[in-house]
C-alpha cells in the first residue's frame, strides 16, 4: 500500500459545492485537499483519508463549503461614506454630495483606511476577491495584499481633476505606474477603469483600448446605469453610449460593463456576440432608482453576468449573499418568470462568472483541482437555514453573512471560526469613526 501523501490541509464539510462542472452540483461525504495554497484534490472522504496525511484537518459537520465570492464591482474606500447621502437620485447623490465630499477629504490615507474597513466587512461576508474602482488604487492594492484578499484594482480615468490626477493623461500615467508596482504584489492585478461614458471623452478611451491590448488587462466601466445617462448622451451626440463605445472599439471579451439597466434587445444581443461581461449591482440600482438590468435576457443571449455590490455609499453594504438573493428575486419580477434566475445560477454569478469577468477563471471561482484554494464555509445549523432540503436554495434565499465561519485565500485563513486572522477589526472601525467626525465637521 502506498504511503499517504503529506499535504497542508484537508477540509471535510457536510456539503461541498464545486460550481464546476455544473453550478447545481452538490457533493456529500467529500473532502477538499489543499497543499501549497492550491487545491490538489476533491474526493470522497474515505478515499481522502487513505490518500493524504494532512498537517491539519478541518471538520465542518454542519457547513457548506464553496468557492469564495467574487465582488466584481465595488468602490471599497467609500465604506467611509456609508450613509452620508441616502435616498437621492444618482446625479444628485454624485454631484451635490459625494463628489464635494471626495474633493475635501480623499487622499491616500482616506483610501487605505476605507479599504481596510471594507476588507473586514468583505472577509466576514465570504468575499475572497474584489474588483475595485476608486482613487489611489495603490492604497487599495497595498491593503489587499496586507490582509490577504485577492483584488483587481482599477486604474481610474476621468476628464476632470481630482485628488488623484489633474487630467486624463495624468490619470493614465499614474495608473500605469500602479500597474508596474502591483506586479510584485501577491494576488493583486489591475484593470483600466474609465469611470463612465459621461465622464470620459473619446481620446482617453482610444488610448485605453490601445493600452489594454498591449498589456492584456481588462477594461472596467459604468455603462447605461440610468435612463438619464442615455438620454443626455443622445441629446449631446445623437448616439447611445453603447453605440459610441462600440465605435471606439472598446467592447470585447475584455470589457466589463457595470450596471447596464437601460438596454435594447439589439444591444443585449450584441453584448452576447462581442463577449462583453456584465456586472449586475441590483441593490445599488434599486436604492438609486437607476433601473432594472434585464438579467434573464442577458443570460439567454449568452452574456457572462457577474455580481457586484457597488460601493457602501450607495448600497449600503458589501454583502454578496444579500446581493445574490436580491439578484435572484429581482430577475424573477422583471422577467415575470419565477424560473428566470434559479439559485444555482445566482451562486455561479457570485463566484465563477465573476472570475470569468475579471479574467481569473483559470485561478479562482470554483473548487477544482489545480485552482487556488480560495474557499469559504457557511454554517447552516441555524434556525433560519433549517431544515435543509436543497442546500443551494438555502444559501441563496435564507443564509446570512453572519453564518460565514471560515474564509481562505490561497490556502491561508483570513477568517477562522468567525474570527479575523489577518487584520485588526477594532482598529479599522475606530479609524472609520475618526473619518466620520472629520467629514461631517
Amino acid at each position: 500500500m502506498t504511503n499517504p501523501q503529506t499535504i497542508d490541509l484537508l477540509v471535510i464539510p457536510r456539503w461541498l459545492i464545486p460550481i464546476e462542472p455544473a453550478a447545481d452540483r452538490v457533493l456529500e461525504d467529500h473532502a477538499l485537499a489543499v497543499d501549497g495554497g492550491r487545491i490538489v484534490d476533491v474526493l470522497p472522504v474515505d478515499f481522502a483519508r487513505q490518500t493524504y496525511a494532512p498537517r491539519e484537518t478541518i471538520t465542518l459537520p454542519h457547513h457548506a463549503l464553496l468557492p469564495g465570492f467574487v465582488n466584481a464591482h465595488t468602490h471599497s474606500a467609500m465604506s467611509l461614506m456609508r450613509g452620508l447621502a441616502d435616498d437621492l437620485a444618482l446625479m444628485d447623490w454624485l454631484q451635490n454630495h459625494i463628489w464635494p465630499a471626495e474633493g475635501k477629504h480623499v487622499g491616500k490615507a482616506f483610501c487605505a483606511d476605507g479599504v481596510r474597513l471594507a476588507a473586514a466587512e468583505m472577509i466576514r461576508g465570504g468575499t475572497t476577491c474584489f474588483s475595485d474602482m476608486y482613487f489611489f488604487p495603490d492604497a487599495t492594492a497595498e491593503v489587499a495584499a496586507q490582509v490577504g484578499l485577492r483584488a483587481v484594482v482599477g486604474m481610474i480615468v476621468m476628464d476632470f481633476p481630482t485628488a488623484w490626477a489633474a487630467d486624463w493623461q495624468e490619470y493614465l500615467h499614474r495608473g500605469l505606474d500602479v500597474f508596474e508596482r502591483v506586479r510584485n504584489l501577491p494576488r493583486v492585478s489591475t484593470a483600466f477603469a474609465p469611470h463612465a461614458p459621461y465622464t470620459v471623452s473619446d481620446a482617453p478611451l482610444l488610448r485605453i483600448r490601445e493600452l489594454a491590448n498591449e498589456l492584456n488587462v481588462p477594461v472596467h466601466m459604468h455603462v447605461h446605469e440610468t435612463a438619464g445617462e442615455v438620454k443626455n448622451a443622445i441629446a449631446a451626440s445623437g448616439k447611445r453610449p453603447w453605440t459610441r463605445l462600440r465605435e471606439l472599439d472598446l467592447l470585447g471579451t475584455d470589457f466589463i460593463a457595470v450596471h447596464m439597466t437601460q438596454l435594447s434587445d439589439a444591444e443585449i444581443a450584441e453584448a452576447g456576440t462581442l463577449g462583453v461581461s456584465v456586472v449586475h449591482c441590483p441593490e445599488s440600482n434599486l436604492k438609486l432608482a437607476s433601473g432594472f438590468a434585464p438579467i434573464a435576457k442577458l443570460l439567454a443571449a449568452g452574456v457572462n453576468v457577474a455580481l457586484g455590490t457597488d460601493g457602501a455609499a450607495s448600497n449600503n453594504d458589501l454583502d454578496m449573499l444579500g446581493e445574490m438573493r436580491s439578484a435572484a428575486l429581482l430577475a424573477k419580477a422583471v422577467a415575470g418568470d419565477a424560473r428566470a434566475l434559479p439559485a444555482p445560477m445566482a451562486l455561479q454569478m457570485a463566484t465563477l462568472s465573476g472570475a470569468r469577468a475579471l479574467g481569473l477563471e483559470a485561478e479562482i471561482g470554483s473548487l477544482v483541482k489545480g485552482k487556488s484554494a480560495d474557499f469559504i464555509a457557511i454554517d447552516l445549523d441555524h434556525p433560519s437555514t433549517q431544515p435543509v432540503y436543497n442546500v443551494l436554495s438555502q444559501i441563496v434565499y435564507a443564509a446570512s453573512r453572519d453564518q460565514v465561519t471560515d474564509v481562505f485565500v490561497g490556502g491561508r485563513a483570513l477568517l477562522r471560526k468567525g474570527q479575523l486572522q489577518t487584520m485588526d477589526q477594532d482598529a479599522a472601525i475606530a479609524r472609520g469613526r475618526e473619518w466620520r467626525d472629520c467629514i461631517r465637521g
